[in-house]
């Protein structure tokens, strides 16, 4: 966390001076460019329970839960604003279940299939190393993001208790980012390694018929990494 926070507070005062940030080394010419990343993606996020605010069932104190990981296909959009600074938003969804870890045999499953959309925009510096790195360009970033669920579902385990909905809320949060981009070639392609460590909560709800039977509150904090291939033109 303390890392992250460094590089992102790095990442801003480097923004703010872009002009002073070209100097020394090899300047590219970036500004104004459009970059497409077609990425294999891993979603790592956390789920563990923070606080239960309803539970009608008494559901053990002791509960705990985890969201599975997944895997996806995303793509990033990148217009470089400067030759350093860039700002860049992704697509793609990704889907977990929420499976007790503590209180309940583990393995229960509470949420079935949820349904995310990470909107995400942030903005990053680059560094211009030149010909040193075998032409690596690392970069550092920070923003916003709102997390969407599209869908969700009662996990079996609470169906037994009479559970007949659930939902989970959209919620904003930041993330703080780094990565690299490796050109392959002077056509504009490459590769591209990146890693994003979200901050986010939120508020998962079961019912029963119209009444809110269960109300608990979870971190999710998923780390985001991505490996793939890169345009730029």
């Amino acid at each position: 966390m303390k890392t992250f926070v460094m590089l992102g507070c790095a990442a801003l005062a480097l923004a703010a001076t872009p002009a002073m940030a070209q100097d020394g080394g090899d300047e590219t010419d970036r500004a104004g460019d459009i970059q497409f990343k077609l990425l294999g993606t891993a979603v790592l996020p956390d789920g563990k329970i923070t606080d239960i605010n309803v539970n009608l069932p008494a559901l053990p104190a002791t509960l705990q839960t985890k969201a599975n990981d997944n895997f996806m296909p995303t793509l990033a959009v990148e217009w470089f604003v400067t030759d350093n600074v860039s700002i860049e938003t992704i697509a793609g969804t990704t889907q977990h279940d929420v499976d007790t870890t503590g209180g309940l045999p583990a393995g229960a499953e509470l949420v079935s299939d949820a349904l995310l959309l990470p909107a995400t925009v942030t903005a990053k510096y680059h560094f211009d190393l030149g010909p040193k790195l075998g032409g690596v360009q690392p970069y550092v970033g920070g923003g916003v993001a709102y997390f969407i669920w599209l869908s969700d579902k009662p996990g079996a385990a609470t169906l037994p208790l009479g559970v007949t909905d659930t939902d989970l809320s959209d919620e904003f949060g930041f993330a703080l980012q780094a990565g690299f981009d490796v050109p392959l070639g002077d056509d504009g392609f490459g590769l591209t390694f990146d890693a994003k460590r979200y901050f986010i909560d939120t508020t998962a709800r079961w019912y029963v018929g119209n009444t809110l039977a269960i109300e608990t509150e979870h971190k999710l904090d998923p780390w985001v990494l991505s490996a793939g291939v890169a345009y730029r033109f």
